[in-house]
């Protein structure tokens, strides 16, 4: 890895500009990935023999073809295995350098070209999938089938309805303490970028959750605890992401469900269907917890379902 002072001798203002995210309340999660991917734009600045300084727009070109010969491994230390950087990846890391030369304009110092002139590349959109609606709601429902221990499977049954119910990240889920829950029926979490948000629990994640936490003997504070491994017996214990999503594709392959399905299906399955019964964009915008709401259009768009019922509502010569 290069010295931070051979970044910040070629980046200048680099260290400043990492400072004013950290002081206008970026997550330190945010201010990592813009550190790591102006490292990217370091290394290619370095190997080209390039000044920051003189930067053109022609160099920004070949900064994007840089990019799609970068491997995900240099670009992120933190994935072993190697594969080519997708569009969305490179408009990630397209993204970070705008940033940067926009602060640096906005702080009155020296900048070589305009943040516009970083243009993005275009990315291909793939065909969203999501299982149908009874495919999800077996994979909720698998644990009571495939788990032995009794308490494994209220515990996972809980999580799954909880996912389904609510569209929460796989993250915020396993973030969640018992303090959280007061049977109101509404969960106040605190979510990517640290964005505040109530989610809804239906009154049929509500009685699973409710049924496995009569179960819950000990004084862990977190909502979803392991009942097994080194720290079984530490109070801090939680269940872990990368637990759920591999009892996720287990419960999945058990069921042959083809189509690909993760946690981030079941949000993905929760905005889609929501949608499908005509709900408002804006409010799906803020139960997803959404900085914008041209992400959330995503998903309502995704359904061929809500795409054909609108074709045979609305055409003229239907």
């Amino acid at each position: 890895m290069i010295a931070r002072h051979m970044f910040t001798a070629t980046l200048p203002h680099l260290d400043d500009f990492l400072l004013h995210l950290q002081a206008n309340n970026y997550s330190a999660r945010t201010v990592y990935n813009y550190e790591r991917d102006l490292h990217v734009v370091q290394n290619f600045l370095l190997e080209s023999n390039m000044d920051f300084a003189r930067l053109s727009k022609r160099d920004v070109t070949y900064y994007k073809a840089y990019l799609a010969s970068v491997d995900r491994e240099t670009a992120s230390r933190e994935h072993a295995k190697i594969a080519r950087l997708d569009a969305s990846s490179v408009n990630r890391m397209l993204s970070a350098v705008r940033s940067y030369l926009k602060y640096l304009i906005d702080m009155d110092f020296d900048c070589p070209l305009s943040p516009e002139a970083v243009k993005l590349t275009k990315a291909t959109r793939k065909h969203s999938q999501v299982a149908e609606l009874d495919a999800l709601t077996a994979l909720v429902e698998s644990p009571s089938q495939f788990e032995s221990d009794p308490r494994i499977a209220l515990r996972n049954r809980a999580m799954l309805e909880m996912l389904l119910a609510t569209g929460m990240r796989i993250s915020e889920l396993c973030n969640l303490k018992r303090s959280q829950i007061d049977g109101t029926g509404r969960v106040f979490i605190t979510g990517k970028g640290r964005k505040q948000r109530f989610v809804y629990l239906t009154q049929r994640a509500s009685s699973h959750l409710e049924h496995y936490l009569q179960t819950r003997l000990d004084s862990a504070a977190a909502l979803f605890i392991p009942y097994a491994g080194r720290n079984v017996h530490d109070p801090r214990r939680r269940i872990s992401t990368n637990y759920l999503q591999e009892r996720i594709k287990n419960y999945r392959e058990r069921l042959r469900i083809n189509v690909p399905t993760s946690a981030h299906s079941l949000r993905h399955g929760f905005a889609t269907y929501l949608a499908e019964e005509g709900a408002n964009p804006a409010a799906l915008q803020i139960l997803l917890g959404h900085e914008s709401l041209h992400t959330t259009t995503r998903y309502v768009h995704a359904s061929d379902r809500y795409a054909e019922e609108t074709h045979r509502k609305y055409h003229p010569r239907a």
